[in-house]
Order: structure tokens, then sequence, then C-alpha cells
């Protein structure tokens, strides 16, 4: 039998989760968002029966159509609310990123998720590109050494058209800036990368181009990780004229490694000590050129999530792994607004409490 499958919130970013699920073999029962022209454009675009159920208010939509799996594309304020509102209905769950904008959110989803025995996924989908994969089997074959430091850079553009598209982009209360919306997917690769375990970080934020928005346009960050190796963040929706690119690099005492590409979708450096392979075709075996930002990692983590409902096990990401990308970036926040070190972990942070920061 297949999965009843419904999405919350039909914008930007539900294309990619209805074709992962077309593609998965999900049965697509209901669709929801509080305008209803966004789905119906879906539903055309897409060529879905006019069997599937269209909603504006999800909590209807849980009660009468008792989805199995249901996908959270709304704003990312609303992300923590209708998550424990779907566990609590007992679906399993695919949430965008970030999976909530507060670490208090992020552990109420994580302790109900184990007490109603569902599985939650964070939608870190670039974990699953052919490069990304290929790095973490060098991590965890420790074929680096030692870690010694990792940099994720986002150079892209974001314009005013961008934050015209959707009145809550680039707010405190249901987004954030270019860290939490357009970086937090590299970041996450960073600290997975490098250990998982973050010490200490020191951050600065800015406004410097987008008079428009609320949150930053520009976040650096050091990071100390508690294994001894070290990582920079450079984030910016700032470059002229478009997006430049996405880059992740690990250095480790026997090697060095750079993704790149649109969505770090591609190995543009591979050195190791051990010569165990020919750097030429690593380069050439594990690229991919999606169309977008987006690439194609919504596939594998729908098949993997099926998976670890079907044979009850953890995602291949979690709900912690999601909570520590948005620590991270809240750590960053509040480095940067308090103008010290932030030590992790954090007990309480949320993005509305950098509210009123540039004005």
């Amino acid at each position: 039998m297949n999965l009843r499958f419904a999405i919350i919130g039909c914008g930007r970013i539900s294309p990619n989760h209805i074709a992962a699920a077309i593609e998965n073999k999900l049965d697509i029962v209901a669709l929801c968002d509080l305008v209803p022209a966004n789905i119906e454009d879906k539903i055309s675009q897409f060529n879905l029966p006019q069997t599937v159920a269209q909603y504006e208010d999800y909590k209807e939509l849980l009660a009468k159509e008792r989805p199995q799996l249901v996908a959270i594309c709304t704003e990312s304020g609303k992300h923590g609310q209708i998550a424990l509102d779907c566990i609590e209905a007992g679906c399993n769950l695919i949430i965008e990123k970030p999976i909530t904008l507060s670490i208090e959110e992020a552990d109420q989803i994580i302790q109900k998720a184990k007490e109603k025995n569902v599985k939650v996924s964070a939608c870190h989908q670039n974990r699953f590109n052919k490069s990304i994969q290929k790095i973490r089997e060098a991590i965890l074959e420790k074929r680096f050494g030692k870690l010694l430091h990792g940099a994720a850079h986002i150079r892209w553009n974001r314009g005013e058209e961008y934050y015209k598209q959707a009145p809550w982009r680039g707010t405190w209360e249901q987004d954030g800036g270019a860290l939490m919306n357009q970086c937090i997917h590299n970041i996450d690769l960073l600290r997975w990368m490098m250990g998982d375990e973050v010490i200490e970080v020191v951050g600065m934020s800015d406004n410097l181009n987008h008079n428009f928005i609320e949150a930053e346009d520009l976040g650096l960050a050091l990071i100390r990780f508690a294994n001894g190796s070290y990582g920079v963040v450079e984030g910016t929706t700032n470059i002229y004229p478009k997006n430049l690119e996405e880059t992740l690099y690990i250095f480790g005492e026997n090697g060095t490694v750079k993704a790149g590409g649109k969505s770090v979708n591609l190995i543009e450096e591979w050195h190791f000590a051990d010569k165990l392979d020919n750097p030429d075709e690593i380069k050439e075996k594990y690229q991919e050129n999606p169309p977008n930002v987006y690439g194609f990692g919504h596939n594998p983590l729908y098949a993997d999530v099926i998976n670890a409902i079907r044979n009850d096990r953890d995602p291949y990401v979690t709900a912690d792994d999601g909570k520590r990308a948005l620590e991270l970036v809240l750590a960053i926040y509040k480095s940067a607004a308090e103008g010290k070190s932030v030590k992790l972990p954090l007990e309480k942070c949320n993005s509305s409490d950098f509210k009123g920061r540039f004005k």
C-alpha cells in the first residue's frame, strides 16, 4: 500500500516535494494553502487527479484525510506549530528547512515525535548530493586524518523582487535573513562534516543592501568544534549581479576537498595523501548539474523517509539534525547581536529575539 501523503504550503518550494512524492509513488490525498489559487496551480502543473482534496485549514485536512506522511512547506515561522499538530495527529513528517525558528520548538518536536513514535525528517536534501555523499564517505573512513578547518561560502543574490513574492520573507518572526533562509543548507553540511559538536561561535551580521527587509543580508562566523577543528561561514545575498557560488571546503592533515556548483553538487578539488583514487575520475563520477539551487536531493530524501517509516528506523536526516543547523544559525545571530562569543548548546533562542536589530 502506498502511503497517504499531504502537503501543507503550496509556494515556491512545493513543486520539488510534489515531484518527489510522485517519483516515490506516494498517494497524494490533499494539498493545503491559505491561497486556493496556489493549490490549483500545483494540481494543474503536475496534472494531479481531481480526487486530490483542497484545504485552506491544515487542521481540517489532518482530521478528514488522516495522512500518514505530511510535508510542511509553509513560511518558516509556522513550521513548529504545524509540526506539533501533525505529530499529535500521528503523522510522519518532512519539514522544509529550517525545522523551526526556535530552539524550544525544535526540542518540543523531537520530544513529541518520540512519544508518538512518528518519524520526522528535516529537509536538508543536499546531504544526498553525490558529491556530498562521497565527501562524507571520506570523513567516515578517516581519510582526512585530523580535521583542521572547514569553510562554507554562500555567495548569492536576492533582489527586491524575490522578497516581494511573499510578505513573510526577510522578517525576523517568519523567516530570518540570508543565514537562516539561503545559507542553512551549507551551514548544516559544515557542522555535519566537522564532527557536529560545536563549542563556541563568534558571529557578525549586517543589513548592508536590503533596507526593505528586517533581517541580515550578510553573515560571517568563526566556529570552534569539540574535536579541535574550526569552521568559517560567509553567507550573503548581496552578490552582484546574480548567484555566484555555493562552496564547501574541508581541510585535514591528509586531505583537501572542495565542493562547489549551484548547490555543492560538484567536486572541484580532491586530494588525499593515501592516493586511493584518481582526482579527475572522482570529479567526473560525482558531479550533478541541477536546474536550480534546490538540487536533486528531494527525491532520495523522500525515498529514505518512506523506508524509515516502513522499517521503523530513524531517517537519514533527523529532527535532531534540523535542530543542530538551526542552533548554529541562532548562535551566529546571538553572537552578532551581543558582540561577544556564544557557547553552545543554546538552551533557548528564537529568531524573533532579534527583532529591530538593524533599525
